[in-house]
Order: C-alpha cells, then structure tokens, then sequence
C-alpha cells in the first residue's frame, strides 16, 4: 500500500468510527432521512477531498462534526428550515450523555466539539426566550441565585418566578431537543 492509500484508509476508519453520531447529529438537523444522507455524502467526499499531505486533517471527527454544521447552514441559507412538530413530546429523555459531554474535564477533540456546539446553542436559545423567562433561568441554573434571592432582588413573587423558569425549561427543551437526541443517539 502507498503512503496515499495508508492516509486514505486511516481516514475512512475514522469516518466508520464516528457515522453512527454524525448521522444522528446531520438527521436531526434536517429532519429529513434523504437530505441528511445527501449532506452525510457532501460531508464524506469533503473529508477525502480537504485532506492531503501538506495539509492533513488531525481531528478528524472534529473536523467531520464542524464540516456537517457548514454544509447544514449553507442549506438552510438557501431554504427555510421545517419547524419542530407540533406533536412533540414534552418529556426530555433521561440519560447522562449530555452531562458527560458538558462537564466531562478528560476528553478527546469530538467531545470537546460537541460541549462548544451545545453551549452555543443553548447560548443562541437564551437570546430568543422572552427576557423575564431567561433571567429566571439564567440566575437561577447558571449564577446560583435561590427563588428567594431573586425575588428579593427583583420584587417579584416567588411563584411568579417558579413559573417562569419552568417555562423557560419548556422553552429549552423544545429547542435543544434535535441536539439532545444528537449528542446522545437517542
């Protein structure tokens, strides 16, 4: 074998290694099984074509992951995205997946990919939650504010305040779902 079919045969085994969850990640972006086998293959021959000898690709499931979410956003540019259904299920599925891959300091160039794609969508999320919901959330899950702090500081009952962030988990769950399932294979 050349030093040109080693490179290519490393990168397939690579490619093996990671299609199950890159098709997870691509098909929950499209929702659709054909489009996201089309831009699976745009992917695929993107990965074959982008890497050489001058410029080999290291990481290659990062590269993969960033590669899909390129070829998913230059799609959507040019038609609109289906909403979600409107007959989704308001339960999140249970599993540490996603908490493994947020909080888990030991791991490789795909996780530490995944945790900065989860937390840029749920950043994208919080801006488009009505303001009173993600300031709810927002200081009570990520500052650490008790109900009763934030009541105090915003004069604004604690029910009301309950409310709102379990609105705001509605709202986050609803959003963050095609991901959830992606990151995961659920």
């Amino acid at each position: 074998m050349t030093n040109a079919a080693d490179r290519r045969h490393v990168l397939m085994a690579a490619l093996r290694g990671c299609q199950q969850r890159l098709r997870a990640f691509i098909a929950g972006r499209t929702g659709n099984i054909a489009d996201a086998e089309d831009v699976y293959q745009e992917v695929s021959y993107q990965l074959l074509k982008a890497d050489s000898y001058l410029h080999p690709i290291e990481q290659v499931a990062a590269w993969l992951y960033r590669a899909a979410r390129n070829e998913l956003i230059d799609r959507s540019r040019k038609k609109r995205e289906l909403p979600l259904s409107d007959e989704f299920d308001s339960e999140w599925p249970a599993g540490e997946e996603l908490g493994e891959i947020l909080f888990n300091p030991q791991s490789g160039a795909e996780d530490d990919y995944l945790r900065q794609l989860v937390w840029e969508e749920l950043a994208l999320a919080l801006e488009d939650m009505p303001a009173a919901q993600r300031e709810a959330f927002e200081k009570t899950e990520l500052q650490g504010y008790s109900f009763k702090q934030l009541a105090e500081e915003t004069g604004t009952a604690v029910e009301t305040l309950l409310s709102r962030k379990h609105q705001a988990v509605l709202f986050l769950r609803l959003r963050l779902q095609v991901l959830y399932e992606a990151v995961t294979g659920s």
